[in-house]
């Protein structure tokens, strides 16, 4: 939880809107706002913002304090979404008040360059009027796709009219004729303008944000920004296979016809991945790719992998068909609840540890109260379920581990939560997908650590036919390649850590071979 803070009053205080009569009056009331309190920053931000809407200054004013209060809007955004970024949902009150106050600053602040666009009347030429016409939509296409964009980090589902906004301020730069008019000293090292800065968001959502982690999608949304000069727009005329953009429509991508459509051509995108990934195979460092200096090569490989289909818009078959399915099924998390529901019975120190009477009285385990909460099942398939649920249960996350006994099965099996989205009415919709094998709950520890009691832990068997070997599940923070770890199933025996297989917040699936 963050240390972020919203008091009663500031969530109640209705604001009084300053009087903006010129830029000085507004430069001293932005140069006050103290960006360490981010929640006060936003409402002040906000009153700024109001009073320039409800007596608006000239033009050339307007503009320049906009473009003054922007860098704040952006800094002050990031300190609120440390509050609920990485937070299992549902969202407790104070954080979804935080969050709904990020997305109103991005979206006012939109609102005031459209705003802003009404009452200019600038003195420049057809050239100078164009320029200051695309950097405005520029500014409202990049604030009301920071708006999305917030949703997908914080995994919930987008309002209603949101992408409508976005694609109204793509047809008025395509209607102007500004859509592609280069916008200069916006992207150090590049170029850009309305139209590529629409499709950095169109790729976005292409790239499924709901299954990704959070420091995944500002990967994706780096790289968006930085190829989507290489995708382009084009009126279709028939029906096309290819994914297309309804203007008209509250939703990015849609495969249909109709009378406001405009097609995506990524091929040139998708040679620039192919040509990515041959280089970092050619173990050129991702920084020199121009990828980043926060990510390895294995993994801007693997996130490479997974967006080469959807942002080259080929269709992969999909591995294993989904059914629709009306049942439901009981889930749990933790280890403790996972492991319990699995073994059958409380968890307890194996037999070598129970000869310090002293410590084990300390390790006697308590009675507890388990947890299973009831999701109904939208739609199965032979490795996963996607699941719904009201707001009433636990709290979740994404990555999370996961145990669920299916609605036709009689014992629990392990899973990850692989996709997560948090809905406008407070309920919950996952996409999850089932870890190979049937577990079985056992005890381990680790032999470096010099400690003398156990914790859960999971053995899955090896499953030929999904060329699955065997694994153990253990908590987060043990694995490391060649570590020893002694386990506690039927007997003892000690295990050396290989390869880390999948992982999570709360835990990490790895490989290994038996000492």
């Amino acid at each position: 939880m963050s240390n972020l803070s919203v008091s009663s009053e500031l969530r109640t205080a209705v604001p009084s809107v300053p009087v903006i009569g010129d830029r000085q009056s507004g430069d001293e009331l932005i140069s006050r706002i103290a960006l360490d309190d981010a929640p006060q920053a936003q409402f002040d931000l906000c009153r700024v913002l109001d009073g320039l809407h409800a007596a608006p200054p000239d033009g050339e004013t307007y503009f320049r304090l906009l473009e003054r209060i922007r860098v704040p809007v952006a800094v002050v955004a990031e300190k609120l979404a440390s509050a609920y970024l990485n937070q299992p949902l549902p969202l407790a009150e104070l954080e979804e008040d935080i969050f709904q106050r990020s997305v109103a600053l991005w979206i006012k602040t939109a609102h005031a360059y459209a705003h802003c666009a009404e009452n200019d009347a600038p003195g420049n030429d057809d050239a100078g009027l164009a320029q200051r016409i695309a950097l405005i939509l520029h500014r409202c296409l990049h604030h009301t796709g920071q708006a999305i964009v917030e949703h997908q980090r914080a995994r919930r589902e987008l309002p209603a009219g949101l992408w409508r906004e976005l694609h109204g301020y793509y047809a008025s730069a395509e209607e102007w004729g500004v859509a592609t008019l280069e916008i200069p000293g916006l992207v150090a090292g590049g170029r850009t303008d309305c139209a590529s800065a629409y499709l950095a968001f169109i790729l976005g959502e292409m790239a499924g944000c709901y299954s990704l982690s959070v420091g995944e999608q500002a990967l994706v949304r780096r790289w968006a920004v930085a190829w989507s000069p290489l995708v382009s727009l084009h009126r279709v005329e028939d029906s096309s296979p290819q994914g297309v953009v309804d203007l008209m429509q509250d939703a990015a991508l849609r495969p249909v016809a109709g009378g406001h459509l405009r097609r995506l051509d990524t091929s040139r995108l998708a040679r620039q991945i192919s040509l990515t990934r041959e280089q970092l195979q050619q173990k050129i460092a991702p920084l020199m790719l121009g990828l980043g200096d926060d990510c390895t090569p294995q993994q801007c490989l693997r996130l490479l992998d997974r967006l080469s289909g959807p942002w080259s818009q080929a269709r992969a078959p999909r591995q294993f068909r989904r059914h629709a399915s009306s049942a439901s099924t009981r889930v749990c998390s933790g280890f403790g609840d996972i492991h319990y529901f699995i073994s059958g019975h409380e968890f307890e120190q194996p037999d070598c540890v129970r000869s310090d009477s002293r410590q084990l009285q300390q390790l006697r385990p308590k009675a507890l109260a388990h947890h299973l909460d009831r999701w109904q099942v939208a739609n199965t398939s032979a490795n996963g379920f996607r699941l719904l649920r009201s707001a009433a249960g636990r709290e979740i996350a994404h990555g999370q581990l996961l145990a669920l006994r299916p609605h036709d099965g009689e014992r629990f099996v392990l899973a990850q939560a692989t996709w997560l989205r948090q809905e406008k009415n407070g309920g919950l919709i996952a996409g999850i997908r089932m870890l190979p094998g049937i577990p079985a709950a056992i005890a381990a520890r680790r032999v470096d650590a010099g400690e003398g009691i156990f914790q859960r832990a999971f053995l899955l068997p090896a499953v030929a036919a999904l060329a699955a070997e065997q694994s153990l599940v253990i908590p987060p923070g043990w694995f490391a390649c060649g570590r020893e770890i002694e386990l506690h199933t039927d007997g003892r025996r000690r295990v050396r850590l290989r390869e880390l297989l999948d992982d999570g917040p709360d835990f990490a699936r790895v490989s290994f071979a038996v000492c």
